[in-house]
């Protein structure tokens, strides 16, 4: 009989929870992703923190809320467009957005993450998680449904079209690329 045993590392979101950085007391946006994911980073932040997750029906808002009953968390759901946050500015630390921007039209995601910069706090972070881009035979079978002028710069180029600062590809691994760009102090005008 083994004296230890080791373990694989946990669930299937821990990756992505963990890239997201966040600590008791966080206070996190989903703008958009699917609710395994806001509910393993509602537990991340715990009952001191804030974990809210935004969803285009009630339909959606169901899932979310099997998914954190499932995980025994607490999530406030919001049925509301992406770019209409019905938040106050500065409430969070953290806005995500998975597999979502690329598929947007430039007029659905300009004012998109122009909303996700109200609702952060100075030095707030806006963390992109999206598939990998495939390459050679890969990328021409792929079904990837992406706006060309998105493709040529990604999230990068349009975190900082929209003002975010310290804009960066975090890492690419199991097939997904985080990319974070966090909101400046305001600038003061001459």
């Amino acid at each position: 009989m083994p004296l230890f045993k080791l373990k694989k590392s946990g669930g299937p979101r821990d990756l992505e929870v963990s890239m997201a950085g966040l600590k008791l007391g966080s206070r996190v946006l989903q703008a958009a992703g699917d609710g395994e994911l806001i509910a393993a980073m509602a537990a991340a932040v715990g009952l001191s923190g804030r974990a809210c997750a935004l969803v285009g029906d009630r339909g959606g808002g169901e899932a979310f809320e099997r998914a954190a009953a499932r995980a025994g968390v607490l999530i406030e759901i919001e049925v509301a467009p992406s770019t209409a946050l019905p938040y106050e500015p500065d409430s969070f630390d953290l806005v995500t957005f998975k597999d979502a921007l690329g598929a947007m039209r430039p007029n659905e995601r300009v004012p998109t993450l122009q909303e996700a910069r109200r609702v952060l706090r100075v030095g707030g972070r806006c963390l992109v998680i999206e598939r990998s881009p495939r390459g050679g035979l890969g990328a021409l079978f792929s079904r990837q449904p992406l706006d060309r002028q998105y493709a040529g710069g990604g999230a990068v180029t349009a975190l900082r079209a929209e003002g975010f600062r310290g804009v960066r590809v975090l890492s690419e691994r199991d097939g997904l690329r985080f990319t974070e760009g966090t909101k400046p102090a305001q600038e003061t005008g001459p």
